[in-house]
């Protein structure tokens, strides 16, 4: 598997394999992939991987700046996904642990995601430590925030994802 930084060329896999991943979850079809084209429409992209194996993408992440305030470089993590029948074989992982490196690279100080409550937490992602920042999902379980350069959480006060997200 291959994991590197999605190109145009590469929208017209990654739109139905967003929404192929999502079919059958708690969210209306289409949503994410419609979060993806939003927030590169935004100019808010600040990481995006694919993931492909033998020529053909099977996964995709996205990493999205965040409006902050005080202003400080935080990333949105999602969506992630793998397509149906590539899914739990690590292929979401690799690509988050990738983009997590990608967004360290670039200084990203605090990541943030809306997401799976167990599955998030192996990455380092906490709601612990999203508890304190205001935001409309404050209080969520699924609202986590990972420290990517220290001491930088304590001074996050606000945090908005993209007006993609909805």
């Amino acid at each position: 598997m291959i994991i590197r930084p999605a190109q145009p060329g590469d929208n017209a896999a990654i739109r139905p394999l967003v929404t192929a991943a999502f079919v059958g979850a708690d969210h209306a079809s289409g949503t994410e992939a419609d979060i993806v084209v939003g927030v590169r429409a935004e100019g808010a992209v600040l990481v995006e991987l694919v993931a492909e194996e033998e020529g053909r993408i099977v996964g995709h992440v996205l990493f999205s700046r965040m409006t902050c305030e005080p202003s400080l470089l935080v990333a949105g993590l999602g969506p992630v996904a793998a397509l149906p029948g590539q899914q739990l074989r690590g292929i979401g992982s690799a690509l988050i642990l990738e983009g997590l490196e990608r967004c360290r690279a670039l200084g990203v100080q605090v990541s943030l995601v809306l997401g799976h409550p167990p599955y998030y937490p192996r990455f380092g992602y906490s709601a612990a430590a999203a508890a304190k920042i205001a935001s409309p999902f404050a209080g969520n379980p699924a609202f986590m925030a990972l420290e990517l350069i220290p001491g930088t959480l304590d001074q996050l006060q606000k945090a908005d994802f993209p007006a993609a997200f909805g």
